[in-house]
This record gives C-alpha cells, structure tokens and sequence, in this order.
C-alpha cells in the first residue's frame, strides 16, 4: 500500500467509528470479490494490489493497537510490510511511546535492532468452531489435540549451543529489516520487509553452533489435549479464549487461541436471544374436542407435555400461540430461563378420510352453524378448482397491472371516477 496518504477506512469502505465486528464483514465482503483467482486474466495483476491493500487495511484497522497508532499518525508510522516503525513523517520516539509507552531515543533498552519494536505478544490464534443449539441449550466441554510452537526446552530459546555467540547478519546489518522495491499498479514503492536471512533478529548462528534440539529455530513442535468450556446459553457468535496457548515466540508473550461460535440452523427450533419457538401440529378432532399428550421433543430430551382445554369449550386455532414460560434458553451466568412460543397447526382430514352421510349429518348438527346466508338478486352455481395458486393473482393483465387506464390520456395523470 502506497503513500502515507491513503484512507484505509476508504479502502474497506467502511466509516471511521466502525466497530471490529463491522470492519471484518467489510473485508470478508470485499475480499471476496477482489480475490486474483476470481477476475480474468488480464485483470489479475490490478486484483493482487487491490487484494493486498484489503489485507492490510484490515491488519491495521482490525487491530486496537495499530488502529490507534493509524488514527494518530497516519500511514507514515508504519512501514511497507504494516508493522509498526521506520516509516516517514512523526518522530519515532512519539510513536512508540504512543503504542508502547517507550521513549527515549533509539537506543534506551528498546526491543528489537535499529529501533524496529517487536511485538508485545505472539498473534491470536481464531478459528470458527460450529455448535449445535442443543449443546448450546445444555452446555458442553470439548477436548481437542493441538499442535503449537513451544520455546525449545535444550538453548532455552536462544537458537544456538550454551557457549555460542550469534553472528551479524550482513544482508540486513543486523537490523532484522531492509528496503525492497515493490511494483504498485505502474510505479515502483519502496517498502521495509522483515530479513528472510535472520528472520528478523538481525543475527544468526552458524551451522556448527545451532542448538541441535530446534535446529536454531528456537521453537520445537508439541502436541498438548486443550479443552474448551461452552457455557449453556452461549449464542451465536460468542467468543471461547484460551489465554495463552497459541504458538510461543522468545521474547514475547504467547497469543491466545480464540473460537468463536457459530450456531448450526436446527430443523424443530428457532431461536431469538434468550426465546424459543417451534410449531405443534394437532389434529382438527384435537383442537375442538381437546387432548392431553406430548407435543414436543425439547433440546434437553424432555417431552412437554399439554393438557388442553384449560376452560372447558375452548378451541384451538390455526396460527394459535401458546407460550410456555421458562421453557427458552439459558441466561448466561443466571438461573433465568427465556420462554418457548409454540405455533399451532390444525391439521384437517385431508382425502384418506370417508366419512359416511350420516356422520356428516352428526357434525353439522354438532359444529356450529354458518352465519346468515348472502342475499342476491340473481344467483349463478359455478365450477371451481380446489388447487388455486395465489401465485396466479393478477397474471391475466396483459398491461402488467391491475388499473384501467384511458389511452387517450397523458401517462401519469389521474383518472376521475363517473358519479
């Protein structure tokens, strides 16, 4: 990304009080359709450069730190790979202090070589992790093997024998960056990128001299069972963080492993924050004459039980809500439960069901009666099919719509009914 004059809150299209759950959507909106692998050919180069000023866009922005440090100095505080340092225009004592709480020159104990600060801490590990709502209902601990970094245990992350001394690193001069050249679209950037030599400590140790354990790469791979608590009630988009176990980096702080939750859609329920819904069928004979059975399976495995009428004579209607409080979900770190909305769908007989005449007689004896019938001067008995589609509403209008209109008229004026 080019110049400090570019507006990253511009190139993810987002405003400049966006939250970090809103720069995220933006950049996965946007990285999607900017992908190299998704344009032509002949597009692909302008793609890759639109494609990488999106991920450093959200680097920054996604960043509290970095966002901080870009809202109060620009693009000019960092350099070309989005690290902070050894870009132009604040001192860079400023700077650092601002994001650090450091000061004092470039020399003054800072980490780093040549004044480029490390990082605090390793980066956060977050990874998408799919629960089903009955888990979420009742809670759950997961155990999962992970594979991470760890400092190596023989050189006590120093990369190299007890008594070997590191060597400069002449392609950086130690600092542990350097300048490259970087087409943009048409011009050539000058950017600071990490030294793929040393990477990034500005020295290095000799073959002879590596610790024979990490090979001089100071970590060593290590399998640890780990093991997540989903609390019940958690929702989707709720975040588990296990401080601390992401890949250990010397120097730094380790990062933090982070799941965030997505609930699975499930077939019976829906759910709204701390509520449930469902529909019940119930058959016509249930609904008028009344029942007293299980209607639903719950998340838990409980049957819910209903005895209806409450009031003798009461009927159940189609599009009926029953609500049954403190069957919903868990309230996080509460005994609170929300409600269950249950819908009711009347089943009528459908064309299996053959009832005799004389049935027929018995029920309308015994259902109520119609209201009073229609007067009309003539009456016509039509033919009529029992399948319509509303789908079909309105599609014989040659004109497209449902107004008469007089052709003689200027489109648009407003037609006056005959008194």
């Amino acid at each position: 990304m080019s110049g400090a004059m570019v507006d990253l809150y511009e190139v993810l299209q987002v405003p400049r009080d966006a939250n970090k759950d809103e720069i995220r959507k933006a950049y996965r909106k946007a990285a999607l359709t900017s992908h190299p692998d998704k344009v032509p050919e002949s597009e692909r180069e302008a793609a890759d450069v639109r494609f990488k000023d999106l991920q450093q866009a959200y680097d920054i922005l996604y960043d509290e730190d970095k966002r901080h440090l870009y809202d109060t100095h620009g693009m000019a505080a960092f350099n070309g790979s989005g690290e902070p340092g050894m870009g132009e225009g604040p001192d860079l004592d400023d700077i650092l202090a601002s994001m650090f709480g450091m000061g004092g020159g470039m020399g003054g104990g800072m980490p780093g070589m040549g004044g480029r600060a490390k990082p605090r801490a390793s980066p956060n590990e977050e990874q998408k992790y799919e629960i089903k709502l009955e888990d979420l209902y009742k809670g759950k601990t997961v155990k999962f093997a992970s594979t991470k970094n760890v400092i190596c245990t023989l050189c006590k992350g120093k990369g190299g024998k007890e008594k070997a001394t590191a060597k400069k690193c002449s392609t950086c001069d130690g600092q542990g960056f350097k300048e490259v050249l970087t087409r943009m679209g048409q011009f050539l950037t000058q950017s600071t990128v990490v030294c793929s030599t040393c990477n990034g400590d500005g020295q290095f140790f000799a073959a002879k001299d590596k610790c024979k354990k990490c090979k001089g790469k100071k970590t060593n791979e290590a399998k640890k069972i780990l093991e997540i608590y989903i609390p019940r009630g958690a929702k989707d988009g709720d975040r588990i963080v296990l401080e601390g176990e992401a890949d250990q980096v010397p120097g730094q702080e380790p990062g933090d492993i982070i799941f965030q939750l997505e609930e699975e859609e499930h077939d019976v329920f829906k759910r709204a924050g701390a509520d449930l819904m469902a529909t019940i069928d119930v058959t016509l004979a249930e609904a008028l004459a009344g029942f007293s059975r299980v209607v639903i399976k719950h998340l838990d495995g409980r049957g819910i039980e209903l005895q209806h009428p409450k009031v003798p004579g009461q009927v159940l209607s189609p599009g009926q809500v029953l609500k049954v409080a403190g069957e919903g979900m868990p309230i996080k770190r509460s005994d609170a439960r929300g409600d269950l909305y249950l819908l009711v769908n009347v089943k009528f007989p459908d064309e299996k069901w053959k009832p005799s005449a004389a049935v027929l007689e018995r029920l309308k004896e015994m259902l109520p009666n119609s209201d009073a019938p229609i007067k009309a001067d003539t009456v016509d008995e039509v033919e009529y099919d029992p399948k319509g589609n509303l789908e079909a509403f309105g599609s014989q209008d040659p004109h497209g719509g449902s107004a008469w209109e007089d052709e003689d008229e200027e489109p648009g004026t407003a037609q006056c009914a005959t008194q």
